[in-house]
């Protein structure tokens, strides 16, 4: 379908221009009054787009009121579902699937934080993300990628990629297999202490980098958490641990020199600070106890995806040059490698903290 006739399944103009930088979803920016954001939805990986949508659409109505009743402001602090002419969420159109959001005006996205405000900001955003749902029934979401970050599944099906080797590229990379491998048996820690009861389930982001949340302008305070694909029953830890995976690097997520790339203890204090100043209430202490643990984890498992999908032949991630995934998997390795050297000095940033 062509992109006037989809607009105006929303009732809106066409005026569309490409918009952000996202892996998975193609987005514009539809330029009107209200000026609003379309998004083709990506269902070679989110396959059932009623689902998402229903999740999104339920869960932003749930933040809208709790914003109102706080006293903010909803069109700016969570994103808002324009529905199409006939009332729906969506709009199916043979294989593709498209929505309209409210674009929220006058906010600035980052795809790197420079600064430990930035960090605190974006923490006590995510943070007040997690309250304001924790009162949300997990079990009345659907799953919207099945075992997104249950890590011993990934494990599975990265041991299915080097099996099958389709691009024949995995004796290439034997070295960054090794170092997978090698920490294979930590895989579980999380999933089995939510099926223990330790970790409760909850209704979780789970991809929560930086460039996932809005800034208002003028302030750069965070203002509004964006890309809820994702939102589904998770744990805390899941968004804890992706945050700083992306956030407490001292480099981009692709970068090539890996001499440029480390985990930083400023950045991990920063965000920790912000994100248990506005979680604490609801956070457990075996929750509280796994928070370094969960970086570890969410970095692995992010390392494992990359380099699964770099040996399928690039068929997940978009890439943008040769070797994108491997350049992406030897980052998230080289930060696993130095987070394990900083484990014992991370954990002691978090008692402080805590016992504040």
């Amino acid at each position: 379908m062509e992109l006037k006739k989809i607009l105006n399944s929303f009732n809106i103009v066409d005026n569309a221009e490409s918009y952000g930088n996202g892996h998975i979803n193609d987005t514009y920016l539809i330029k009107c009054t209200p000026n609003y954001i379309l998004q083709r939805i990506n269902t070679k990986i989110f396959k059932k787009p009623d689902e998402v949508m229903d999740n999104i659409e339920a869960v932003t109505k749930h933040l809208s009121v709790k914003i109102k009743d706080e006293g903010g402001d909803p069109n700016r602090e969570t994103l808002t579902v324009i529905n199409t002419i006939d009332g729906k969420n969506f709009l199916q159109d043979g294989e593709d699937s498209y929505r309209v959001y409210k674009f929220i005006e006058d906010t600035v996205c980052y795809e790197q934080a420079d600064t430990d405000e930035l960090l605190y900001n974006a923490a006590f955003t995510y943070g007040k993300f997690l309250n304001m749902l924790a009162d949300f029934p997990a079990d009345k979401l659907n799953e919207t990628i099945v075992d997104f970050h249950n890590t011993p599944v990934r494990v599975k099906n990265f041991e299915k990629s080097v099996s099958e080797n389709l691009s024949g590229r995995a004796d290439e990379v034997k070295e960054e297999i090794e170092f997978a491998r090698a920490r294979e048996h930590e895989a579980g820690i999380i999933v089995d202490a939510i099926k223990s009861g330790e970790v409760p389930l909850k209704v979780t982001h789970n991809d929560t980098k930086l460039n996932n949340v809005l800034f208002d302008a003028k302030t750069n305070k965070g203002l509004c958490v964006i890309d809820l694909d994702t939102v589904m029953p998770g744990s805390a830890l899941y968004d804890f641990g992706d945050a700083l995976r992306f956030s407490g690097s001292t480099a981009a997520e692709d970068e090539p020199d890996l001499s440029n790339v480390e985990f930083s203890l400023e950045k991990f204090r920063a965000y920790t600070q912000g994100f248990i100043d506005s979680a604490r209430d609801s956070l457990t202490e075996k929750e509280i106890e796994l928070l370094p643990f969960s970086i570890k984890l969410m970095t692995y498992e992010c390392g494992i995806r990359f380099l699964g999908d770099h040996i399928d032949g690039d068929t997940y991630f978009k890439i943008h040059r040769e070797n994108h995934n491997l350049d992406r998997c030897r980052t998230q390795f080289k930060l696993v490698a130095d987070i394990e050297k900083k484990y014992d000095e991370m954990m002691k940033i978090v008692k402080e903290i805590i016992s504040k």
